[in-house]
């Protein structure tokens, strides 16, 4: 049937004109500013070859050797070892003790014995490694970082867990070693609870800040790093790996918080301290401990102790691979106890003014009894 005029124009108004063609998009051009855009970052983002100040890091200053401090004289009043500690406390933060009365035999017991710690295979180490949630076991060590490393980490402790782990990868030799590092340990603690008796009665007693300055935390106890120290072949290599150290101590410090640290340091060529005034060194006394101050000292004594890092350092041909041991002493009976500290009483306004209310009452109390017979 034939379409009439009307559906005709039905049809024309229902009609949908097709999209548009595409257009040149100038992909040439584009292509063009796309390289001129690249050379233009390439150029400005840059970064330049920084060299760091001296200040930054710090330079290597060789001392005169602390003071060697007579550990049986202590409790003499003729001697003036006293003095000679608070004074080294004051400068460098470190001071040496001999005649300590620790046997020289146990000591070295205890490093053959630590040897064989850092010969358990890399694998294993790997399974009783060092984290955030765990401050015992073996520093973990990066590949990329080996090649700098002058020395190797382990944390010991009283601790459980550790002993556990331990005994699984190295079930017949550890508990000999740990045997051994309790006797040391309980040596260690006899020494360094005098020297911190002797900071109490002498200075700690006169300060102002109390235990303000401490933020509160778990008290872990006493602590032991124990360091493999590797014998480098070249003096140029032996000088970045201590550079390397340096800044990885700088940085990281101690992880636990502790009022002093006591160093075993197994006939070292030298002994190094780093704070945040300098980096200096010295050749320490064969057979001395090696004292240095804490975080908690310097918070105790508002600053007047100065917290130090110290490592003992081995080098040169007649050194082989060397065993050093950092006992962090901290005695629960004073992170914990905020009474080591004696501080004056004072009285609130509010109990002031209830005082003087109950005097007022008093006083009329016994006016009236007075009037009355």
């Amino acid at each position: 049937m034939a379409n009439s005029p009307e559906n005709l124009h039905d049809n024309r108004l229902d009609f949908r004109a097709p999209p548009p063609s595409p257009i040149a998009t100038g992909r040439r051009s584009s292509v063009t500013n796309d390289d001129v855009l690249a050379e233009f970052l390439e150029h400005s983002l840059r970064v330049p070859d920084l060299i760091l100040p001296d200040r930054v890091f710090p330079r290597q200053r060789s001392v005169d050797a602390p003071p060697k401090i007579d550990f049986q004289t202590l409790d003499s009043t003729e001697t003036d070892s006293v003095a000679r500690i608070l004074e080294s406390f004051s400068g460098t933060g470190c001071f040496q003790l001999v005649n300590h009365g620790i046997p020289c035999n146990l000591i070295r017991s205890v490093t053959t014995a630590a040897a064989g710690v850092f010969r358990i295979s890399p694998e294993k180490k790997a399974t009783v490694s060092r984290s955030q949630e765990k401050i015992y076991g073996f520093e973990e060590i990066h590949e990329e970082d080996e090649s700098e490393m002058s020395s190797e980490e382990f944390v010991w402790g009283r601790d459980e867990n550790l002993k556990l782990e331990m005994e699984g990868i190295w079930p017949l030799a550890y508990s000999n070693f740990s045997e051994k590092m309790e006797i040391l340990l309980s040596d260690i603690e006899k020494v360094a609870n005098k020297i911190l008796l002797i900071l109490k009665e002498n200075s700690l007693k006169n300060s102002k800040f109390g235990n303000d300055m401490i933020p509160e935390q778990e008290v872990i106890g006493t602590i032991c790093h124990l360091y493999k120290h590797y014998k480098t072949a070249s003096s140029d290599r032996w000088a970045g790996s201590l550079r390397y150290d340096v800044i990885r101590m700088l940085i990281r410090g101690f992880d636990c918080s502790h009022s002093l640290c006591l160093h075993v340091c197994n006939e070292s060529s030298e002994f190094h301290i780093y704070s945040k005034k300098g980096w200096i060194s010295f050749c320490p006394d064969k057979d001395a401990l090696l004292v240095t101050i804490g975080d908690q000292m310097q918070a105790w004594s508002g600053g007047q102790y100065k917290h130090v890092i110290g490592r003992p350092i081995f080098k040169g041909e007649n050194h082989k691979d060397g065993i050093s041991m950092a006992f962090l002493y901290s005695p629960p009976t004073i992170s914990k106890s905020s009474n080591v500290i004696k501080r004056e009483k004072t009285i609130s306004l509010g109990h002031q003014a209830i005082l003087a209310i109950l005097l007022s009452l008093a006083y009329y109390f016994l006016v009236y009894i007075y009037k009355k017979f």
